[in-house]
């Protein structure tokens, strides 16, 4: 591929699509252009330090997205579920994306999905809430049911990547806390099952392989994970790497939708699917069929000893 292929990447500030244009700069064989809703902020000016060309555009505005989509080769697409919590938004979102996409002739898209657990979790299963308009978690069954349907029909060329739960999170949402009684513990709802997660560097080196490959992956599921692990397994690695033990301390499915934070009860049914539904969760992601895209992903080992610095010290765990 030459250098003037423009790859537009989505959410160039945020988790995943900051991975993809700090994996695509690196590289150096594409041209970047990240999309923001905000050119002046620290993490777009940071992106265009490294040679991103910066550009502002938003989901539900379409005459944006076109034209940061214009005289593109491709686009790494993700939506911001979390920000609003809206499946009917995304559903919109993820139109506005397509439509502007089909506009713009895109020759690859890459478009970041997860399943539909309906799949599995039938319809009178009473082990978990029904949320919304009948769903069990939101952000995956919209992708996966509705916005993975639209891409099929659309006829653009399009790669679904399967993310994974991002090791990132045990820096910020799933961070070890100090309980009263002063021991250092994760308290996220897993039970004794492994569950499978990535670092969110390896989402931009599983991306920047697909868009190398175009005819091997267009039309393709692509699984983005790194291992599995327990939760005992995850705060053995957070132990090694702060120096003092980390307790596993799950609570149930049912105490965590009940803990009151926005989104407790989607998140509750998300890890209660990740804990109950193995065969669909791990059985989607494959490690033997993520190696072939990604062959030496980052352990959670090596992601926290380079991340050792935002776990913070004993005091900010406090």
């Amino acid at each position: 591929m030459s250098h003037d292929k423009v790859i537009t990447v989505l959410g160039a500030t945020g988790t995943q699509g900051g991975a993809v244009a700090r994996a695509l700069l690196a590289d150096g064989e594409l041209s970047v252009r990240a999309v923001t809703r905000d050119a002046a902020s620290p993490k777009a000016q940071a992106l265009a330090g490294l040679g991103a060309r910066v550009v502002e555009a938003t989901l539900t505005d379409e005459g944006s997205l076109r034209r940061a989509f214009d005289g593109a080769y491709g686009a790494f697409l993700v939506t911001p579920y979390w920000e609003h919590r809206s499946p009917a938004r995304e559903l919109a979102e993820v139109k506005n994306l397509i439509s502007a996409a089909q506009a713009a002739g895109l020759r690859h898209v890459v478009w970041s999905t997860l399943e539909d657990t309906r799949e599995v979790i039938v319809a009178d299963d009473d082990r978990m809430p029904v949320l919304g308009d009948g769903y069990r978690v939101p952000h995956f069954d919209v992708k996966g049911g509705a916005a993975d349907a639209l891409f099929a029909k659309s006829g653009l060329p399009v790669t679904y990547l399967l993310m994974s739960f991002y090791w990132d999170n045990l820096l910020g949402l799933a961070r070890p806390q100090r309980d009263p009684d002063g021991t250092l513990a994760v308290h996220l709802p897993l039970g004794d099952t492994a569950i499978a997660g990535v670092a969110s560097d390896d989402i931009g080196k599983v991306v920047l392989w697909v868009l190398r490959q175009p005819a091997e992956t267009i039309g393709l599921t692509v699984p983005v994970v790194g291992e599995y692990l327990t939760g005992e397994q995850m705060t053995a690695v957070l132990g090694e790497v702060l120096g003092e033990p980390v307790a596993y301390r799950p609570p149930t499915h049912e105490q965590f939708r009940g803990f009151g934070f926005p989104g407790a009860d989607e998140l509750g049914n998300m890890f209660q699917y990740y804990a109950e539904f193995p065969e669909s969760y791990l059985g989607r992601r494959n490690l033997g069929a993520a190696r072939a895209f990604n062959p030496d992903p980052l352990s959670l080992t090596d992601f926290l000893t380079a991340h050792r610095a935002e776990l913070g010290d004993a005091e900010e765990l406090r």
